[in-house]
């Protein structure tokens, strides 16, 4: 049965370029130089006057995720019920699935699902973590994800800026045993290190990288082979080198996440909830982790309402046990201070009603992609 009041009215998406800085000279991922971090942001509104906000993945992909919003999301969601979220979501989701069950297709449709859940919360009086069942902590401890740096030297020189910052988990991108060996120096043995290779190896090369990787005690090495989806050579490299592996963030759904637990091939899960479907499908996603035994690291390297969304889901599993909070600082705020780590490295979970949060208006506006 319809809420009163709960059918949406508009859906409108805006791009936004959020400016950083970073302890190291420019960089970026996916081959582009980033200057911005982008972001699709996606604003839902319903016949009650109530908003919902949430994030469709952008970076160098923006574009297209903010056209598939437009074009394809938008008109199919105006007039829908925003309280149906599972009716909805399940009905888009197959109506689009001829268009991609990953990729941008997905990427609108998350942030749309985050959205939902934004406006569930609103309407109801509680944060998003107390509809996913309940709050079981306040606050969280954040790792910080860095940049990759140009030589070892920059690298132990972002390591100790990122630990006077407060933080005790750190996560490089680099792709050289030299480069992780000088992080290692420069923290010092108490302090958790990631390594995220961003499928940069063959079989072969992440076998013979990794045994010698081994010694600097790795919380986890993550996507170490190309392609992502070889389920099975990563499971071999698992059982051959005694570091633990992480992966998740390019799986397009809850499908793909099943058939990667069936293959025993990780030790943490990484689901993006910007790309992979939103708080639904992420939710999805937890259950199956907590069915195989698994835990979840999800990734999360941006600052606008996906970030909010993953703090939520935090909040509520036991299965994540930190956050990955991007390595940059924030010239431009969407939320000011919330979501953002403290001089201890942890980050509150925002207690309002929905995400407990709406973007500054003026950020926005300062920060439009036209």
């Amino acid at each position: 049965m319809e809420e009163r009041g709960s059918r949406i009215t508009s859906v409108d998406v805006i791009p936004v370029g959020l400016r950083y800085t970073h302890d190291g000279p420019p960089t970026g991922f996916g081959g582009a130089q980033w200057t911005t971090l982008r972001y699709a942001l996606i604003k839902v509104c319903t016949e009650d006057g109530l908003v919902g906000w949430g994030e469709g993945f952008g970076y160098n992909v923006l574009s297209a995720t903010v056209q598939v919003i437009r074009d394809t999301v938008a008109p199919l969601a105006v007039g829908r019920d925003a309280a149906n979220i599972a009716g909805l979501m399940a009905s888009l989701k197959h109506t689009l699935h001829l268009f991609g069950r990953g990729g941008p297709t997905h990427y609108a449709l998350s942030g749309l699902d985050i959205a939902l859940w934004d406006l569930a919360g609103k309407r109801a009086g509680v944060p998003v973590a107390e509809l996913l069942g309940g709050m079981q902590r306040r606050e969280i401890p954040a790792y910080s994800s860095l940049m990759r740096m140009p030589d070892p030297a920059a690298v132990a020189r972002a390591c100790e800026k990122a630990l006077s910052r407060g933080f005790n988990q750190l996560k490089l991108h680099e792709h050289t045993v030299e480069a992780v060996a000088a992080a290692r120096e420069a923290v010092g043995e108490d302090v958790e290190l990631m390594l995220d290779v961003n499928c940069a190896w063959t079989p072969g090369e992440a076998q013979r990288i990794m045994e010698r990787l081994v010694r600097y005690r790795l919380k986890w090495v993550e996507e170490p082979i190309y392609p992502p989806e070889d389920f099975e050579s990563l499971a071999r490299l698992r059982q051959r080198v005694p570091l633990p592996l992480a992966a998740g963030e390019n799986l397009a759904n809850a499908w793909a996440f099943k058939a990667m637990l069936a293959s025993g091939a990780l030790d943490y899960l990484q689901p993006s909830v910007t790309k992979v479907g939103g708080i639904s499908e992420l939710r999805t996603i937890l259950t199956l982790a907590e069915m195989h035994g698994c835990a979840v690291a999800p990734h999360s390297p941006y600052f606008g309402p996906g970030l909010l969304a993953t703090l939520h889901l935090a909040s509520h599993s036991p299965l994540i046990d930190q956050v990955e909070s991007f390595g940059v600082r924030l010239e431009t705020p969407l939320f000011g201070a919330i979501g953002l780590p403290d001089a201890n490295g942890m980050i509150r979970i925002p207690d309002g009603p929905g995400l407990g949060a709406d973007p500054d208006p003026d950020v926005i506006e300062a920060c439009r992609i036209v």
